[in-house]
């Protein structure tokens, strides 16, 4: 029998538990551990998406992330690896979104009543997301999501040097290519 987590109930709080037994508490049901752990993580999956899809559709993947996440947790073998599965998951849902979009949509009217984002940040995003995976993906956490560097590399499995790495040298070419539009 599957355990049902409903992600609206109100959660009770744990305090300061690892990581390793909140994915252990939330496979054994508990709301609150997994309630933590979308806390914890949102923001992760979020950038990941971001640096992958049409930001309109970021908020309601992130939803779906967590949902399988949450159907596929009891499958989890190591509570440590968390953060890097749930990277993939991400990754896939992002893949997968990609794979069945519409090539073209039709405008919504809840669309028309949003303020777009200022065309300046949407030209810089396009830029991040034309740069190399490696890049895109620690970029988007460092400067969307306002991830530090060590959290990025605790979040996704990363060495803390790769994400270093992966700054330095993804705010270079950005620096770049954004030059390089300016000068036209």
């Amino acid at each position: 029998m599957e355990t049902v987590i409903s992600l609206y109930a109100p959660l009770e709080r744990l305090d300061n538990p690892s990581e390793p037994s909140l994915v252990e508490q939330a496979r054994k049901g508990s709301r609150a551990a997994f309630g933590q752990l979308y806390q914890q993580y949102a923001r992760m999956v979020h950038g990941i998406l971001v640096a992958r899809i049409p930001y309109s559709e970021v908020e309601d993947l992130v939803q779906d992330v967590f949902l399988l996440a949450l159907r596929r947790l009891p499958g989890l073998k190591d509570d440590k690896a968390f953060p890097g599965w749930l990277s993939m998951i991400a990754r896939n849902q992002a893949i997968d979104y990609l794979r069945r979009a519409p090539k073209t949509a039709e405008l919504e009217e809840s669309m028309l009543r949003q303020r777009p984002p200022e065309p300046e940040a949407l030209e810089v995003l396009d830029t991040i997301r034309a740069l190399p995976e490696a890049y895109r993906e620690t970029l988007i956490l460092r400067l969307v999501e306002g991830l530090t560097g060590p959290e990025i590399a605790e979040q996704t499995g990363l060495t803390p040097d790769s994400v270093r790495v992966n700054l330095h040298r993804g705010m270079k070419l950005l620096r770049e290519k954004l030059e390089g539009r300016s000068t036209r």
